[in-house]
């Protein structure tokens, strides 16, 4: 039995919350291994909604889940997801859920300083979630952050704050803004101690007992590939790796661990927030494709930027992440176009290329070559085979997969989890 990691293919948003929630009934153990709750996965199950930002969407399920030291973790915000679930009938306890000891939390310190930093006239505007993200991982990297473990030592964690303050409050006052006191960062974590720490643990110990036992294990990863801190379209980009080498790294695992990288792709494109984007559509396609395809983010609500599918992005994704085969979803959004096009090639300065430019004016400059495809008039939603697609539509995927160098192993047709054609059952791999 194979070991599987999620990603996502494009700027997230690809609909991997269902995907998901299918592979996480055959896994035993589903895994968080970056991000926070910036990032949402909605789960449609029995005609009952639910959405998770934090915890993972095995959950739901059952399943035993994980929160890896790779994610950054709001106290707060851990503690009122599983309340929300609690609430929607779903039973959590620390036998079916764990937080990485060596996690690093989320402050408010952090979230002011995102909302700051974004709210601000001058300097790139990325379009953070402003949930304090970035500040965290800064942190993390700057070896002061506070982590999941500190507050089970209430005796040294004072003495952890004032080393972290010492930077915070001296950027506060280059901002002119009043200094925070040490004691009340503590008692906002203290606050939620007893509520976190029931369900801290060694994750990397944890993993590797199942994998020892073989046990199938999903690493879920949140928002997608071209919001990686080092292969995305930087800086619009999240403060941490989203490629799937990261799910070793943010789990304590070895990269021997990851057997199979399944890529959930959109059939088209979106993208939330600022950075370029070649083939965003700002007319009535664009229009008809977000309203077709209810396009607005979990966690913000905000309205998503919408365009053609874009398949040099995702050929380089695929590289940059290993990807094994893709999870195509949103077919059905495409019923009813008279014609398709997909982005074959970028111009540059008169050239045309074959790859995504890392440089952030190049990536401004780039403009898509398009190749056009017919459409379909019938629908593909619901479709659970492939006789029961429309013509039109198997050639469009079929040309998706030559054009990315990688099979669809898994069709999504609509929100409802079974309806999903089944090409390769990556636990199977």
């Amino acid at each position: 039995m194979a070991n599987v990691v999620v990603v996502g293919s494009q700027w997230g948003d690809e609909g991997k919350g269902k995907i998901v929630d299918w592979l996480s009934n055959r896994a035993d153990v589903v895994v968080r291994f970056q991000g926070g709750h910036n990032a949402g996965h909605t789960l449609v199950i029995d005609g009952k909604v639910y959405k998770l930002s934090l915890l993972p969407s095995g959950l739901v399920r059952g399943k035993l889940s994980v929160i890896g030291n790779g994610v950054v973790v709001d106290p707060h915000h851990f503690v009122a997801e599983i309340e929300k679930l609690s609430a929607q009938g779903v039973n959590i306890t620390p036998e079916v859920l764990m937080v990485a000891e060596n996690a690093s939390l989320i402050l408010s310190v952090h979230q002011e300083l995102d909302a700051i930093r974004e709210g601000s006239n001058t300097g790139l505007k990325i379009g953070t979630t402003k949930r304090g993200i970035g500040p965290a991982y800064e942190d993390k990297v700057g070896r002061r952050a506070i982590r999941v473990m500190d507050l089970a030592e209430p005796d040294t964690l004072k003495i952890k704050v004032e080393r972290l303050l010492t930077h915070h409050n001296a950027l506060r006052r280059g901002l002119g803004l009043s200094e925070i006191k040490t004691q009340v960062i503590v008692d906002e974590l203290m606050q939620v101690a007893d509520r976190i720490l029931p369900y801290m643990g060694q994750v990397w110990r944890l993993l590797d007992e199942k994998r020892r036992n073989g046990a199938r294990i999903l690493f879920e990863g949140a928002q997608g590939a071209l919001l990686d801190n080092d292969h995305g379209t930087y800086p619009f980009v999240t403060s941490s790796n989203t490629v799937s080498g990261q799910a070793a790294t943010g789990s304590g695992m070895g990269p021997g661990a990851i057997d199979y990288v399944l890529g959930i792709t959109k059939a088209y494109t979106t993208r939330v927030g600022e950075g370029p984007f070649p083939t965003e559509q700002n007319n009535e396609i664009g229009q008809f494709l977000g309203e077709k395809g209810h396009e607005f983010g979990v966690v913000t609500g905000r309205k998503r930027r919408c365009g053609w599918f874009d398949a040099v992005l995702v050929r380089q994704m695929i590289k940059t992440s290993g990807i094994n085969g893709i999870a195509l979803t949103k077919l059905d959004v495409l019923d009813g176009m008279k014609e398709i096009k997909i982005c074959v090639g970028y111009e540059l300065n008169g050239k045309k290329i074959d790859y995504f430019p890392a440089s952030m004016g190049a990536q401004q400059d780039v403009k898509p070559i398009y190749e056009t495809l017919d459409g379909w008039s019938d629908t593909t939603r619901g479709a659970r085979t492939w006789a029961q697609l429309p013509a039109s539509a198997v050639k469009y995927v079929r040309h998706i997969e030559e054009l990315i160098g990688a099979p669809v192993a898994m069709l999504s047709t609509s929100p409802e989890r079974e309806d999903t054609i089944l090409v390769h059952d990556p636990f199977q791999d």
